[in-house]
């Protein structure tokens, strides 16, 4: 007998690069073993009516169509919306989309700076009942998972160091036209950071690894870029930040550093974590998405990297053999298996224990980045209340 599964009706709202992923993994939930839920696009949203033609083309189940976002809040055919604007859209968006009961997996940074972002917390604090997440998808993938085990099992002894980053390469040519990323009004005064933080933090935060003092460098490295009509005009926003940070837990001291780079020579999304302790020590990035790398140390004993492959291992399991490589759409596949997990069976009673980012992280977030902003502005350490 085939097991009933429940029925998640979604509307997306902003139908470009991330809006197209999600489609594409809500097409492939097939490809997800032993789930009693399942995703149906029901309704899309963007003001560019080009964009429809690739949703229209590959779903049947659209039954809103629309310039005009508010019609998938008064949508009875939606029960839960994913939403990719702009930054200065989040909050006017993700309070509209909250208030009208829809749940929201939306994405970072959770709005344009911390008090948009607060605005949004206020409105999720008044509304228990909605599901709201973040998106995060590097954490799902095969080492990261390996890490968070290591991390819940203590394994690391006394934490020495720890370092996150995401890295990118593509704005290193000083022709690229320029895009909103790099105009404050639109990308807010975080630049890079609000962009890509939430995914080193995502880890750490979880963790509990909030810190305490932070020193930022910030770095502007291409000034101007031409415009639509080849004119050069100002690049307002930061290209890489560096963040040094200061953690203090329970018996603990140690640095954090976090690197978010869209300038980075060479990288095509390098996503990466590393976790020194006295006892236990591991990396992972997903340049190389099968390897992992340990190091188990006993007092006197040598220092010895382990280096293993892990193949396909994932929090949900899948069709693919775990001889094969894990990648980017793999992560939004299990990402969104996550939040799909939460709506359906509680976060208590999910089918595994790694939920996505949440609202009070990314509210964490916006406090580390707005002290580095200010960091990098006064070039000295914030400390955090």
């Amino acid at each position: 007998m085939t097991k009933m599964r429940q029925t998640i009706r979604f509307g997306i709202i902003g139908l470009g690069l991330m809006g197209r992923e999600f489609g594409s993994a809500a097409a492939r939930w097939c490809h997800l073993l032993n789930l009693d839920f399942v995703p149906r696009i029901t309704a899309i949203c963007d003001t560019n009516d080009k964009l429809f033609d690739w949703f229209d083309s590959n779903f049947d189940s659209i039954q809103v169509r629309t310039n005009n976002y508010h019609d998938l809040l008064n949508s009875d055919a939606v029960d839960a919306i994913y939403c990719a604007v702009p930054h200065n859209l989040h909050a006017q968006f993700y309070v509209d989309i909250i208030r009208s009961g829809k749940h929201l997996l939306g994405e970072k940074p959770f709005g344009i700076d911390l008090q948009a972002n607060q605005q949004i917390m206020d409105v999720i604090s008044q509304n228990p009942d909605v599901v709201v997440a973040c998106s995060s998808e590097f954490p799902f993938f095969p080492g990261a998972q390996r890490i968070i085990r290591y991390i819940n099992e203590n394994r690391f002894g006394k934490i020495i160091q720890v370092e996150a980053g995401l890295l990118h390469s593509s704005d290193l040519d000083p022709n690229k036209k320029i895009n909103w990323k790099r105009m404050i009004e639109v990308n807010g005064e975080y630049g890079c950071m609000g962009d890509l933080g939430m995914h080193p933090l995502h880890i750490p935060l979880r963790a509990g690894w909030m810190p305490k003092r932070v020193y930022a460098q910030l770095n502007k490295i291409v000034t101007q870029r031409p415009n639509a009509s080849g004119t050069l005009v100002p690049c307002e926003t930061w290209d890489n930040a560096t963040i040094n940070c200061e953690v203090e837990t329970t018996g603990q001291q140690f640095p954090m550093t976090i690197q978010t780079y869209r300038i980075a020579p060479g990288e095509t999304n390098t996503w990466y974590i590393r976790v020194s302790g006295t006892d236990f020590s591991a990396e992972y990035s997903s340049k190389y998405p099968k390897t992992l790398r340990t190091m188990s140390y006993t007092p006197g004993g040598e220092q010895a990297w382990t280096v293993l492959d892990l193949g396909y291992e994932t929090a949900y399991p899948t069709i693919t053999g775990g001889i094969f490589e894990f990648g980017f759409s793999d992560g939004i596949l299990q990402m969104w298996a996550a939040f799909c997990d939460q709506l359906a069976n509680g976060r208590e009673g999910m089918l595994q224990p790694f939920y996505c980012a949440t609202p009070a992280e990314t509210a964490q977030h916006h406090r580390i980045l707005t002290a580095a902003l200010e960091s990098g502005k006064q070039k000295q350490v914030i400390t955090l209340d």
